[in-house]
């Protein structure tokens, strides 16, 4: 029988042929990698980490430096499609069964961990107001932690309140981040090429391969120049469409908004995050709606690893996705009947679907 030959290089690696269009936002995620990194290194040479000129500095980037708008707005817009891409290949993990490989699924963890880090940490440097205020609101929940949290807290802050040294360290900490998360990416793909990709019918397909280059790298390439042309045209018509308005004010300390929230990829969470009366609670289901993930191998009981042909657990993936649809819609609005009352419905619906009634449907489809 002939054997496999190695591959020599990426290029030659055996990929299913079965893969789908939903395996392309790995690449993707590469991509937006690459375009914020290099747009945020332009932006750090003319941006000022100063409680008085950030702000300032932000508006002169756009009105002064050449195509600096241009520049700004595609680091702006391109967070958002960074996050629709993550969410998706999240997505794509949990329903074709992915995470059972179990190496690469942890990584993958603390890489979605290091990327909302990085993330918040961008939200507040240009120093507007809703910037200002979440920094304020998120870092004081680290002051939930018994005995320790209120000393780590103003650590953190260099002070007693949010800062000049509190921006000098987040931007120090978001300019070093992408090259921690790129470290971090390529023990991702190493563990994965390791156990091999997985495919939309969760079965071995060892004898089923083809080289991914060319079939799987033209269709990456055609899959970026179609996103990166969207987020152009989104830049070049609407540049501030996923913006919040009251970030366009400098940041006041004497007067709070009326509504205080993150950017929307964010809303899920902290809509979890409000939804107990007790602060400590917030913050612990909030850590749980992220790190339950890494419970997925183990409340996995299913004989099949996709949902391809699993009818009943596909109804359940779908109605967890309209759930966090629904924690993000009511985390973008004020804390106010009946807001409130359909944020912890979607919270309580959130866990019991994910910890509880999606392993049952999966136990249960093995006895069809």
């Amino acid at each position: 029988m002939p054997t496999r030959r190695k591959p020599k290089t990426l290029m030659d690696l055996p990929s299913p042929t079965s893969l789908s269009s939903w395996w392309n936002f790995g690449s993707l995620l590469g991509l937006m990698l690459i375009s914020q990194t290099a747009t945020g290194i332009f932006l750090a040479m003319h941006y000022k980490a100063d409680v008085r000129l950030a702000f300032d500095s932000v508006s002169y980037m756009s009105r002064e430096v050449f195509h600096g708008w241009l520049i700004q707005n595609l680091h702006a817009n391109g967070a958002s499609f960074f996050f629709i891409c993550l969410y998706f290949h999240i997505g794509r993990g949990i329903y074709y069964g992915s995470y059972l490989n179990k190496n690469t699924w942890f990584i993958g963890i603390a890489l979605l961990l290091l990327l909302m880090t990085t993330a918040f940490m961008g939200y507040i440097l240009p120093w507007g107001q809703m910037s200002f205020w979440a920094a304020t609101v998120i870092t004081s929940l680290i002051s939930t932690i018994p005995h320790i949290g209120k000393p780590i807290m103003e650590w953190i802050w260099g002070g007693f309140s949010v800062d000049d040294p509190t921006l000098t360290r987040l931007f120090t900490l978001h300019f070093i981040m992408p090259f921690v998360i790129m470290g971090t990416i390529t023990m991702h793909l190493a563990t994965l090429h390791h156990s091999g990709s997985n495919n939309p019918t969760g079965l071995k397909s060892t004898t089923d391969m083809v080289p991914l280059h060319p079939y799987f790298t033209m269709k990456d390439i055609s899959f970026g120049v179609f996103v990166m042309f969207i987020l152009v045209m989104i830049t070049l018509t609407t540049p501030s469409l996923f913006i919040e308005p009251e970030n366009f004010m400098k940041a006041n300390p004497m007067i709070t908004p009326t509504h205080i929230k993150p950017e929307w990829y964010f809303l899920f969470i902290y809509a979890i995050l409000r939804t107990p009366p007790s602060k400590a609670t917030g913050v612990i289901l909030a850590m749980l709606a992220i790190m339950g993930l890494a419970m997925m191998p183990k409340l996995h009981f299913s004989n099949q690893r996709s949902m391809t042909h699993r009818p009943i657990s596909q109804f359940m993936f779908w109605t967890l996705t309209a759930t966090i649809c629904a924690l993000t819609w009511a985390g973008g609005t004020p804390l106010a009947y009946p807001m409130n009352a359909i944020g912890a419905a979607a919270t309580t619906t959130y866990f019991i679907l994910l910890f509880i009634i999606m392993p049952i449907t999966a136990k249960f489809e093995n006895t069809m």
